[in-house]
C-alpha cells in the first residue's frame, strides 16, 4: 500500500571539488537538514560526489592525452567511491539517522575487475541505512566519455518504496526514448533525473517525462561558479574564459500532467521541499498511461538485456 502523500527534498548545491571529504560532510549535513524538515526522499545532483568536472580538459585532444590533465585524472579517480564502500557506508549512516531514502549522483570507482574505469551513478539507500542498488549511467555524453565508462542493462532498477516505485536515469540519457520506456515498464512513480544540464530546454524536457511516464520528476542540478574550482588543479588554465556561474541550478519538481510542483530555481543553492499527492498519478493516467491502455503490445515490443556485460568472461 502506497502511502497518499510524501514530503521530498530536492537538494540543489556545489560538491567541494575534487574533495571527497569534505563533499561527504557537506551531504551529511544536507541529509541531516532535508530529515528535520520532514523529507522522506532526498534527491542529490549528477555526480555531486565529488565533482561533476565541468570546464575541464583533462589535458585531452584527438591524438593525445598531457601529463597535467593525468594528473587531473588521478586526482578525479581518486576522490570518486567504490560502490560499497566506506562513503557508501557514511552516506547510509546518514540516511538511516535522518529516516530517509536517498538518492544521490557519485562517481563509482570500478571495485569489479581492473579498478581502473569511472562511471557515472546513482546510488538509491533506504532509510534503514541499506545500499540498496546504483545505476549506471548508459551513454556519457560527448566528452564525459573522456573520463567516464558505459553502464549496462543489469543497473535499471526501479524500487519499491511505501511512498511509491523510484527509479532514476541520469541527464542527457532521459533523452534516449527506449531507456525511458524501460523505467515507465517497470511502472516508475517517482522518476529522479539528476542532471547537469542548466539550460532552459531541460525544463521542457522533465516536463514532457512527467506528462508521458505519468509520473513525478525530481529533478535535482548544482550551482556552481568558477571560484569554487581549486586553482592547484595542474590544468586550471581551462577555465580561463570561462564564465563566473560555471552551472545556473534550475532543479525542479513536475506533477503526473507536467505542471510543475516546484519551479525550477535559479542562480543559487537551495533545497526544494514539496509535498507530494500519490494520487494525482492515478488522476492522470485516467486518460493516458503508457504501459496501459495507452500501449500497443501487439504493435510494439521492447527488449531489455538486463545480463550484466563482462568484458573478459573466463570460462573453467
Amino acid at each position: 500500500m502506497v502511502n497518499e502523500s510524501v514530503r521530498v527534498a530536492v537538494i540543489q548545491a556545489a560538491s567541494i571539488i575534487m574533495d571527497l571529504d569534505a563533499t561527504l560532510e557537506k551531504a551529511v549535513n544536507l541529509i541531516k537538514q532535508a530529515g528535520e524538515k520532514g523529507a522522506k526522499i532526498v534527491v542529490f545532483p549528477e555526480a555531486f560526489i565529488p565533482a561533476y568536472p565541468r570546464g575541464l580538459s583533462f589535458g585531452t585532444i584527438i591524438g593525445s592525452r598531457s601529463e597535467d590533465g593525468r594528473k587531473d585524472w588521478y586526482r578525479y579517480w581518486e576522490n570518486s567511491i567504490p560502490v560499497p564502500g566506506e562513503a557508501t557506508e557514511k552516506l547510509g549512516e546518514a540516511a538511516r539517522e535522518a529516516g530517509v531514502y536517498l538518492v544521490m549522483g557519485v562517481i563509482e570507482r570500478d571495485s569489479e575487475s581492473s579498478g581502473g574505469t569511472l562511471y557515472c551513478s546513482v546510488i538509491f539507500i533506504g532509510p534503514d541505512g541499506s545500499l540498496l542498488g546504483k545505476h549506471r549511467k548508459l551513454k556519457p555524453t560527448a566528452a564525459e566519455r573522456i573520463v567516464w565508462g558505459e553502464g549496462d542493462g543489469s543497473t535499471l532498477p526501479v524500487f519499491d518504496t511505501p511512498y511509491g516505485k523510484i527509479g532514476a536515469l541520469i541527464c542527457w540519457e532521459n533523452y534516449m526514448p527506449l531507456a525511458r520506456a524501460a523505467m515507465y515498464a517497470q511502472g516508475v512513480q517517482l522518476y529522479i533525473a539528476p542532471t547537469a544540464d542548466s539550460r532552459e530546454s531541460w525544463q521542457s524536457t522533465i516536463r514532457h517525462i512527467a506528462m508521458e511516464g505519468r509520473c513525478f520528476v525530481l529533478s535535482s542540478n548544482q550551482y556552481v561558479t568558477k571560484d569554487m574550482y581549486p586553482q592547484d588543479l595542474a590544468c586550471y588554465d581551462d577555465l580561463k574564459s570561462a564564465p563566473e556561474v560555471m552551472c545556473n541550478g534550475g532543479s525542479a519538481i513536475v506533477g503526473p500532467l507536467g505542471e510543475y510542483v516546484a519551479e525550477p530555481v535559479w542562480g543559487k543553492e537551495d533545497m526544494i521541499i514539496a509535498e507530494l499527492d500519490m494520487k494525482q498519478i492515478a488522476y492522470s493516467q485516467f486518460d493516458f498511461d503508457p504501459v496501459g491502455h495507452y500501449s500497443r503490445p501487439d504493435v510494439f515490443k521492447l527488449i531489455v538485456n538486463n545480463k550484466k556485460q563482462e568484458s573478459i568472461e573466463w570460462r573453467k
